[in-house]
């Protein structure tokens, strides 16, 4: 795919030409054939190949331009109800991201036995043969000892096939730790969704029929997810309705929105919580779902108190217990002081939100602060006020798309595997400290400890790690724990298609395929109103010596194992995983690969085993392949209305009963009581005040005089889940970015702090937090609020590629990491990091 400048202009005007008359019927090829047909284009005939991006949690089903063995172009999936066959740029950037020349190529094994930051590995290339040997020696070792809970897996991105080396090999091998990145990027924006109306997941939104979109916190025609659809849908609502963006900085929403909120960092509970008083006083709520007044008289009056039997809730539990407890002296103008937005707008904002009902939502991102359990929990009360819950119009769960179960692997289970998944996992979730309170004690998981108990042997030490398709030691906050961490495991083998911060760490590197393009595999999500079941396969030869770490990887070190005298893995695998059309067992890792995939969407294709299915069909594996998609059907309204909430009250919970049990079954786990645990986790709730959404102030390191700046961390529309730092156009295209510049790495400071600072555009500045400090380059700009400073994730890698890293032999970074001075603290009732929101105080000085 060559071309030249002057051949391009001319081909430009060309085409603009054809645009203006309507002529051209080739102009479009590309984009209008369907999935799997083929197409001349220039030379070498071609092919669309339907397969999934995977670039953000969405997992858009996508097609992918085969030209002569080479991908060539991306565009969404045409049949994909998901994205309506579109994709954002992140499905574009994948082609730079399969034939980046710094992929990993080839085994590796580190021979320099010193591990740190700037140590070089010395790595040298090994077999896939040698390598699973010595992986395969490790694990038996642990097996003779009886320490088999000392083997750790942590997993970064994911298909459906991450049951089997995430969850079933760690079980088959006898240890409790897998542990999921998931509370790095977002678990406390599910808590406020399960304790209200018991869905612990990402919403979904039906901007179709949606008057009235606060967009609060998250950026979802950027990043967030959904992003192809909701750059599609956002002219509908603003067109026909109102947007509103939240959010301290001006991202690409609020650029486009009809009002901006630029509210002060981690005060979200307070603007949330006035916005219900005002809901309330105004006779705003929704009454079909909320219900009323006996007496049909709006009673709700600030500063007065309610009794409870004078209301008669329909769908809903504790609306006037929650006025009670919080809400009565929750004014306008209390809220006005704390979040820096002021009275009127408040006012305005909750009661045109309200006056839309039900056709409104607010689309509420990560709130990964300290104490943002609470805030989420607010924020998601006010979609039940309105009656947007499960609502035409309005905000629902995600639609099931059919899949069908893996083989059971218990029988292969042996007393030794049995006896060390009993042990304790090493993240401590459910300890005092970690309640983790996905749906249970202990439910969640808290990624970001792991390195801390790594350091502290607690609740003991690990000899055998595998990490694949992670980057901890960048992506973890107090970034230099994770390297302190992993220089003390003594075997880490790091399966990834690049070279990263946590690969330095590493033993063994393998050589990962890349999801979107290179491996068999099958992945369910949503979006639009509609779920999918989406296939991933390998559109192009895998390159290099690369294998699909959830499949290949593992029937090759089952192998190794059952030689050594662990046949155990490699039973389950031949014995259960038969392909379901022809019954023959897997004979080598890409025949498992395919047969699992088969196995796994088997509902999908398969008219015998989901006949009632009203979804999309398919007859057969070979169609489903071709199309590479299923979608379900659309998102039926009220269901949960009328069936009941999955919650202890079956209803839609202003006062939570269901995190009052979960709560309390905590506290007694540990003997003390929930204000106990509410302190030791850092909350300020005491009370029935914990079990209502309500206000909490910020937990903040660093002292306002010291430290005056908040700093809130901000995602690109570029990062392919944080993998495309090493792509050239991260950088050509930074400008997309609001703020930010073109191959550069900047902080964004308002003119008015600049001013006050002597720092100009441009300049170089110094960054300090209570953990330490960076340098970066200063950008003025005036859509970061005054007080606030701005910084993207992505950029300062120290051992990426040639591209992501300034100099990769001397590990001298592009840019600068701020995971590396954010303190690490959490949210601990959801176990998430905390990384959002100003908690982090700073220092700017100019250099």
């Amino acid at each position: 795919m060559q071309i030249r400048r002057r051949d391009f202009l001319k081909a430009s005007v060309a085409t603009g030409a054809l645009l203006a008359t309507g002529s051209g019927p080739k102009m479009n090829a590309l984009a209008a054939e369907k999935v799997g047909a083929s197409v001349e284009v220039g030379e070498k005939p071609g092919q669309w190949v339907a397969s999934t991006c995977q670039g953000c949690t969405t997992w858009c089903p996508i097609e992918i331009f085969v030209q002569d063995g080479r991908a060539v172009k991306v565009r969404g999936n045409q049949l994909s109800k998901a994205n309506s066959g579109y994709c954002c740029p992140r499905g574009h950037m994948l082609l730079q991201q399969i034939y980046d020349p710094d992929r990993i190529k080839v085994p590796m094994k580190r021979t320099n036995p010193k591990k740190a930051r700037g140590e070089d590995p010395r790595f040298v290339p090994i077999s896939w043969d040698e390598a699973m040997d010595s992986i395969a020696d490790k694990i038996m070792d642990l097996r003779k000892s009886n320490e088999t809970h000392k083997y750790l897996l942590m997993r970064g991105r994911y298909s459906d096939h991450n049951y089997l080396l995430y969850d079933y090999l760690t079980k088959l091998i006898g240890s409790p730790n897998n542990i999921s990145h998931s509370a790095i990027c977002a678990e406390v924006e599910k808590f406020g969704a399960y304790y209200t109306q018991g869905y612990w997941g990402y919403r979904d939104y039906d901007l179709d029929r949606m008057k009235y979109l606060i967009v609060w916190g998250c950026d979802p025609i950027s990043s967030n997810r959904q992003v192809p659809n909701a750059i599609r849908k956002l002219s509908i609502v603003l067109n026909k309705g109102t947007v509103v963006a939240v959010d301290p900085r001006m991202n690409n929403t609020a650029a486009k929105a009809h009002r901006w909120l630029p509210i002060k960092p981690s005060e979200d509970g307070a603007l949330a919580v006035a916005m219900a008083h005002v809901i309330l006083t105004s006779g705003g709520w929704h009454r079909e779902f909320v219900g009323d007044f006996k007496d049909g008289k709006n009673r709700f009056v600030a500063g007065k108190t309610l009794k409870e039997e004078d209301f008669e809730e329909k769908y809903t539990n504790g609306l006037v217990k929650w006025w009670n407890i919080e809400l009565k002296d929750k004014t306008p103008k209390w809220a006005a002081k704390i979040t820096g937005i002021s009275e009127n707008t408040i006012v305005e904002v909750a009661k045109g939100f309200a006056a839309a009902a039900p056709h409104c939502g607010i689309w509420y991102g990560p709130h990964m602060q300290p104490r943002g359990s609470y805030a989420v929990f607010c924020i998601h009360a006010l979609n039940g006020l309105v009656g947007a819950v499960d609502n035409e119009g309005g905000v629902i769960t995600y639609q099931s798309a059919p899949s069908s179960s893996y083989p059971k692997y218990d029988l292969y289970q042996d007393d030794i595997a049995k006896a060390g998944v009993k042990n304790k996992k090493i993240d401590q979730r459910g300890t005092l400290k970690f309640p983790a309170l996905n749906k249970k004690p202990g439910g969640g998981v808290v990624t970001n400890n792991v390195a801390n108990a790594l350091l502290a042997s607690d609740p003991y030490d690990i000899k055998v790690a595998i990490g694949y398709f992670n980057n901890f030691n960048f992506a973890g906050t107090e970034a230099g724990r994770w390297d302190r961490a992993m220089a003390k495991v003594p075997f880490f083998v790091h399966i990834v298609p690049m070279l990263s911060e946590m690969s330095q760490f590493a033993d063994i590197v393998l050589p990962s395929t890349l999801h979107h393009s290179e491996q068999w595999a099958v992945v369910r999500c949503a979006a639009n109103t509609y779920g999918h079941t989406s296939l991933q396969q390998p559109v192009i030869t895998p390159l290099f010596e690369s294998k699909a770490p959830e499949t290949e990887v593992v029937w090759l070190l089952a192998e190794k194992l059952k030689a050594k005298g662990f046949p155990n893995i490699h039973d389950y695998l031949y014995n259960e995983f038969k392909d379901p059309e022809t019954g023959k067992n897997p004979t080598n890792a890409r025949e498992f690969s395919l047969f699992a995939t088969k196995i796994r969407s088997q509902k999908a294709w398969d008219p015998a085993m989901n006949a009632d299915y009203k979804g999309d069909r398919v007859n057969g594996w070979e169609e489903f392949r071709q199309k590479g998609v299923i979608n379900s059907p659309k998102h039926k309204p009220r269901v949960l209305w009328e069936k009941g909430f999955p919650t202890e009250t079956k209803k839609f919970e202003f006062y939570s009963e269901t995190l009052k049990k979960v709560l309390t079954d905590h506290a007694q786990k540990h003997k003390v009581t929930v204000d106990e645990v509410l302190k030791v986790t850092h909350y300020e709730a005491t009370g029935e005040k914990a079990f209502v959404p309500h206000y909490e102030s910020p937990r903040r390191h660093g002292d306002r005089k010291s430290y005056p700046f908040d700093l809130v961390d901000m995602k690109s529309r570029f990062n392919r889940e944080g993998r495309s730092a090493n792509l050239p156009w991260y950088y050509t295209f930074k400008q997309c970015d609001p703020g930010d510049v073109v191959d550069e790495d900047v902080i964004q400071i308002n003119p008015v702090d600049a001013a006050q600072l002597g720092i100009g555009d441009g300049d170089m500045v110094k960054v300090s937090s209570v953990v330490g400090s960076l340098k970066v380059r200063a950008r003025l700009w005036e859509g970061v609020r005054p007080g606030t400073v701005a910084k993207c994730f992505g950029q300062g890698h120290w051992a990426y590629g040639r591209v992501a890293t300034r100099n990769f032999k001397k590990f001298e970074p592009r840019g600068a990491n701020f995971n590396e001075i954010i303190p690490d603290d959490y949210d601990r009732l959801s176990g998430s990091t905390a990384r959002n929101g100003g908690f982090t105080g700073v220092r700017i000085e100019k250099i």
